[in-house]
């Protein structure tokens, strides 16, 4: 029985090419085009930004924004463009800056419905922040944003995958069985492996070539978190370890998407 599907596969194909946090779904307005990297992106696109603290002109915090403390607000800068992450819907829009001021253009957004309300309200809450010119500053690791109305939202950088392997990933499709299984690890005693193949699509979605076998899949998906009795379907980046440990593994996944979620009876 499916669950769920984010997204059909030949439009996930379409954005193999795309970041990591993808195209958000837009609502029936027209979306702005997107504009000219900035110059500063290098600097901005080397982070995820996580949302961190956040208080209102009057030096109060804005509760409404730390909605799960283990999912914090996040933004990412990506080819003059702007995702947002971790609210109920995936928002983004194309951004720019001049000087000290950081300009949104009309965000768009998926237009997906969250059980909890003050998940639900959250999209609004940041929407209407990140609107029109912010004054911003930003050091290595902290971006300061400054909206009109005086309040003032700050975000930890952590580095993204690309920084931090030192380019670009390969972008690769992995079918996550719904099961994991007992596999041999000399540092990890009871070792629950998860079990993975490989698929391969062609330009419209078809799958080509035949399912091989699962197999023992050592590592972790960096952003995903396995639940045991679903199977999945994840478009992943695929990065090269330059310089791996003498007993570790040469390649890192990071998760992309996931494009297909299947609830699979035992």
């Amino acid at each position: 029985m499916k669950r769920y599907l984010i997204l059909a596969l030949p439009f996930a194909l379409a954005a193999c090419a795309k970041p990591p946090q993808g195209e958000p779904a837009t609502t029936p307005a027209a979306e702005t085009p997107a504009a000219t990297a900035p110059t500063d992106a290098p600097a901005l696109s080397a982070n995820h930004w996580r949302l961190t603290d956040a208080k209102n002109a009057q030096g109060q915090r804005i509760d409404a924004l730390f909605v799960d403390a283990d999912k914090p607000v996040q933004l990412d800068f990506v080819d003059g463009r702007v995702g947002v992450g971790n609210t109920c819907n995936r928002m983004g829009g194309s951004y720019s800056v001049a000087g000290d001021e950081l300009t949104f253009d009309r965000m768009a957004s998926t237009m997906m419905a969250c059980t909890d309300a003050g998940l639900m309200a959250l999209d609004q809450e940041v929407g209407k922040r990140l609107e029109g010119s912010l004054k911003f500053a930003q050091s290595a690791d902290t971006l300061t944003l400054t909206t009109a109305s005086g309040d003032v939202l700050t975000f930890t950088g952590e580095p993204t995958a690309e920084t931090r392997y030192g380019g670009p990933g390969e972008t690769v499709f992995l079918e996550v069985a719904a099961q994991t299984r007992a596999c041999s690890h000399p540092m990890v005693p009871d070792k629950q492996c998860l079990q993975v193949r490989e698929l391969e699509y062609d330009d419209k979605g078809v799958k080509t070539g035949t399912d091989s076998a699962f197999g023992n899949f050592y590592q972790d998906i960096e952003g995903y978190a396995h639940e045991p009795g679903i199977r999945n379907v994840l478009r992943v980046k695929r990065y090269t370890i330059k310089n791996p440990p003498a007993d570790g593994s040469s390649l890192a996944y990071e998760l992309d998407m996931v494009v297909e979620s299947e609830i699979v009876k035992r």
